[in-house]
Parts: structure tokens; sequence; C-alpha cells
């Protein structure tokens, strides 16, 4: 039976997104023919959507995922491609000597120029800024946006890492689809700073990256309240503690998709149940004040409400 990881929604990415940040040298270094059946399986449970970056193996995992799925069973039109660009990183394929960040106009289309030469793909789905830079011009980054959009070689634009304010810098050129934020039951700020209402005000579809947060850490490091109350849930609702943090965060009205950055066929099929769970209220918030300080109901003003 297919998942229901592919329910469509307005932006047309998976619920759940493949990460790629470990798949080569900064991770598991996986061969083609491993790289192949993380793809395949990935597909299979419905997560499409597939997340990279220009740096991500210093620069050679772009190229490594480019030549696996060239000789996977998937067709390109049945998955998506998201990339990054902008970070300049030190390394012994670049020959910058500080790392820095580079958004003139022909930076950004010879980045993602590269992406497409090295996922042997004529598109990507989205582009997104990795991080934001003071010396960042908007009209720079929109006349490179509009330029690869017009050419066909990207479909949507977003961003990584940027607060409210730099986005509207950018809105006043260009639209903004995506914003890629860490976001985690362990790093929760987004909700409450303002940062998912804004996506929500803004039709911004906010993307988790780390959406384990420290609980991908041996659970003999967790608060014994934490531990207490993952081991009920779980109980509760038959899963283990993966999908249960993921199903937290898709509970979130803001429509988060969390990235999933596994290399294991296997924890990606156990952590797609995620999208089986539905917790209620009590269960959400059971979860929030087992990590937090000091209860919820003390947030808003710092007082008892």
């Amino acid at each position: 039976m297919k998942p229901t990881n592919t329910i469509k929604n307005k932006h047309s990415y998976s619920r759940l997104i493949a990460g790629t940040m470990h798949w080569g040298v900064w991770g598991k270094n996986m061969n083609t023919k491993k790289r192949i059946k993380l793809i395949e399986s990935a597909h299979d449970i419905g997560i499409t959507t597939f997340d990279h970056a220009d740096i991500y193996g210093n620069y050679t995992t772009e190229k490594d995922f480019g030549t696996a799925f060239s000789q996977s069973s998937l067709s390109r039109a049945d998955c998506q491609f998201i990339s990054k660009c902008g970070i300049a990183k030190v390394c012994e394929n670049t020959t910058y000597k500080t790392k820095h960040y580079r958004y003139s106009a022909s930076h950004i289309i010879e980045s993602v120029n590269n992406s497409l030469r090295n996922l042997k793909t004529e598109y990507l789905d989205l582009l997104l800024l990795h991080r934001p830079s003071p010396l960042m011009r908007a009209d720079e980054v929109a006349l490179a946006v509009h330029t690869l959009m017009d050419t066909g070689k990207i479909l949507s634009f977003g961003v990584s890492n940027f607060t409210s304010p730099q986005i509207d810098l950018l809105k006043k050129h260009l639209p903004v689809t995506v914003n890629q934020i860490e976001i985690s039951l362990t790093h929760h700020d987004s909700m409450f700073d303002g940062q998912l209402d804004y996506c929500q005000t803004n039709n911004i579809l906010p993307m988790s990256w780390s959406p384990l947060g420290n609980l991908k850490h041996s659970q003999d490091r967790w608060p014994s309240k934490l531990k207490s109350a993952v081991t009920t849930l779980t109980k509760k609702h038959n899963t283990s503690f993966a999908p249960l943090v993921i199903s937290w965060l898709l509970k979130h009205p803001a429509n988060i998709h969390p990235i999933l950055g596994t290399t294991n066929p296997d924890r990606l099929v156990e952590t797609q149940q995620a999208l089986e769970i539905h917790l209620d209220e009590e269960d959400w918030f059971f979860l929030l004040e087992a990590v937090r300080e000091r209860p919820c109901a003390q947030d808003v003003n710092k007082k008892l409400i």
C-alpha cells in the first residue's frame, strides 16, 4: 500500500524529506549501490523530495547523488530536488582562504549550474539561500533568481536560516516560498518567537532541519522527565521515539516539513510511521513541558495564564 507521505500540498514536496548531508564524506560515505538503495527505499515509502546543498561533502555529495540517481529505477519527474547555495567553504576543492558568503547574481547562477551538472538534472524544484549574509544585496539575488526561473533552471525560491526581517528584504524583489530552519522538540524557539507565525501569515512553508534535535543522542543523556514522557506516549501510540517526536512537529499548524538525516533505509521506514500518529493537544503539550524549564502556561509575559 502506498503510504500517505505523498499527500499533495501547495508546494508539491513530500511531507517528509530525505536530507543528503551525511550521505557522502561528511557521514557514511556510501558507495553508489548503497545510495541507489537509499534513494529507492525513500521513494518506495513516499519520500520523494531530496534536500541538498552545494557544499555538502566539500562540494562532492551532489555529484555522487546524481550518479546514483541516474542509475536508479526512478523518474526525475516523480521526485523533487532541493539545493542551497551561498556559503563559500574553505576545503580541498576550493581556493577560498576564509569562509564567507557569496550572493552576487553571477555566483548564484554559477552555483545552480554546477548543482544541475552534478545532480544530472535540468532543473531544481527549489533553490534556497543557505544562510543570510550582512553583505547580501536583495536586487542582486532577485536578478539571479528571475534569470534562473525564466530559463527553467529553478521552479521555486526560498531561504534557509533567515529571520523574518531578512525575508521581508528579499520579498520586496521576489517571492519567497520556503524557510528551512532548525525546529525540533528540543529546539522550538520558532514556535514562540514569531517565526512560524510569520510563515503562516506570509504563505511560507517551513522545513525543519535536525528535526530530532538533541534526542538523536543516546537516551542515557535525556532528562528523566523527558524519558518518562516519551515512554508514556510511545506506549500509548504503539510507536518508537523518532516517529513520535516527528509527529509532534507535524501537529503544528504551520505545516512543518521535517528533513530526515538518516542514511539507514530501515530507519526511514520506521520514522515514516509519524504520518500515522495523531497526537491530541494534551499529548503535544505533555512532550513540550517535558523539555522546558518552566511550564508552558508561563510563556506569555512570563506569568501564569
